[in-house]
């Protein structure tokens, strides 16, 4: 019995010494082995790696997106001497481990370091632009630059921003109403000139039609007379044509349709003389002055 104590020892300790000489990288992790303080090897392939125990330790570090989100929105000031409170966030990763460890050594140096770059970048932006500019007109225009900025410096941390974003920007109190009043005149404006621009373009388009309205029923009116024209001569030709066939009888019928347009109503009056040559066939039925009245 006193014989296996000495071997439990020696199984345990070879346990322990196995288990400090091996560690596990995580997918989502990038791992730096130090041996004394001094970094030895940076492991970027997940897996079981082995390493010397007690002489050499692992920190481990996040390679998956992280955000910087100040709870606090900072206070700009704005080409006109005005204030903005901003609310940003960023979005940044690891890329190098080695470069990041040496420079900023954690996670919450890092953000302190992006954090306070972000701020200088967006101050000097807010100071080149207005109010109207920063609330309403170039804040792309903003974030594209500070984005671009802010990777340049954060690359010397070993450091990727993934995306720079400004979530809100406000007015104080003192500046709200101003700034709406402006914007508010400035809408009015637009409105109005786009109704004056309208109208104007109205009235060039009845004009249009009004004239062309007028065209059309010239040239409708002279093609009406052209043709009424050509038929009043179609119909002049037939009656010559008649009348050289059977003058009395052509006579005749005009007599007709004379007294038959005259007498239309049982009111209707007509004030002639008895042997007025319009009678004529009511006389004679041959048309002769001396005929039966």
């Amino acid at each position: 019995m006193r014989a296996l104590g000495p071997i439990v020892a020696g199984i345990v300790a070879l346990v322990l010494l196995a288990n400090s000489a091996l560690f596990t990288v995580d997918q989502r992790q990038n791992a730096i082995v130090f041996q004394l303080g001094e970094i030895r090897e940076v492991v970027t392939k997940p897996g079981l790696h082995f390493k010397w125990p007690l002489i050499q330790n692992v920190r481990y570090f996040d390679t998956r997106i992280l955000t910087l989100d100040d709870p606090d929105p900072q206070s700009f000031i704005t080409s006109e001497n005005k204030p903005v409170l901003v609310d940003a966030f960023v979005k940044w990763r690891i890329s190098d481990p080695r470069e990041f460890y040496i420079a900023v050594g954690d996670e919450r140096g890092a953000g302190s370091r992006i954090n306070q770059t972000v701020n200088g970048l967006l101050r000097d932006e807010f100071g080149k632009r207005t109010v109207h500019d920063v609330v309403s007109g170039e804040r792309d225009e903003v974030m594209s630059k500070v984005r671009e900025r802010v990777e340049q410096d954060a690359k010397k941390i070993g450091v990727t921003i993934v995306d720079v974003r400004l979530k809100r920007v406000d007015l104080p109190d003192t500046v709200s109403s101003d700034v709406y009043r402006r914007m508010d005149s400035e809408r009015k404006r637009a409105a109005a000139e786009l109704r004056s621009t309208g109208g104007a373009e109205g009235e060039r388009i009845r004009a249009d039609a009004d004239r062309q309205r007028e065209i059309i029923v010239a040239e409708a009116y002279r093609d009406a007379q052209k043709v009424r024209g050509e038929g009043d001569a179609k119909a002049a030709a037939i009656y010559a044509a008649a009348f050289q066939q059977n003058p009395e009888f052509y006579s005749f019928y005009r007599s007709m349709e004379a007294y038959r347009t005259s007498f239309r109503g049982r009111n209707d009056l007509l004030v002639l003389e008895p042997n007025s040559d319009f009678f004529r066939y009511l006389r004679d039925s041959a048309g002769r002055a001396g005929g039966k009245k």
